[in-house]
């Protein structure tokens, strides 16, 4: 298995339809639930523990979630309602030594259960159009909306796969 990569990277070439919109969108309301039961029963010491050598703690993992979410439904409502917006990026992997992320991960995970409600809320209102709208990403370029649930679809459930993974790594 692939530590950094248990579900692989993301790869989608097929046509965006309404059903592989809604499947997304139902992986993106389902994520801080599946978090939940992955997480639960974590003692410190487990939470502390990289998912990988050189990889973050599974409190960072979460932390990283929140942070990684709130910045991507900035994101979708930028590309909704401006003309092409060019997005700010963010230093991800400095983010994740900051003080925060030493907090208790409830405050994360509550932090994405509201989160994704609204998330999940605005996603299911778009139309057509707004599927074809876009960012630009400085590092990555032109961003669809379509295409962009995809990928925080896959974003949820890969490090959902480094929890889980890791979990079953050490017997958890």
């Amino acid at each position: 298995m692939d530590l950094k990569y248990p579900i692989g990277k993301f790869q989608f070439n097929g046509v965006i339809t309404d059903s592989v919109t809604k499947d997304w969108i139902n992986d993106i309301e389902n994520l801080p639930r599946l978090l939940r039961d992955a997480v639960k029963d974590l003692n410190n010491e487990q939470l502390d523990t990289p998912y990988r050598t050189e990889g973050w703690t599974v409190r960072q993992v979460i932390h990283h979630l929140a942070d990684s979410h709130m910045n991507a439904y900035v994101r979708f409502k930028l590309a909704l309602t401006e003309e092409i917006p060019v997005i700010k990026p963010y230093d991800e992997t400095n983010w994740a030594e900051l003080s925060d992320y030493k907090l208790p991960i409830d405050i994360s995970l509550s932090l994405l259960e509201a989160l994704h409600k609204r998330w999940t809320n605005l996603l299911r209102s778009l139309s057509p159009t707004d599927m074809k709208k876009t960012f630009i990403h400085p590092d990555s370029g032109k961003v669809y909306v379509g295409k962009n649930i995809g990928i925080y679809a896959w974003h949820g459930r890969h490090h959902l796969g480094h929890i889980t993974s890791l979990r079953k790594r050490k017997g958890w």
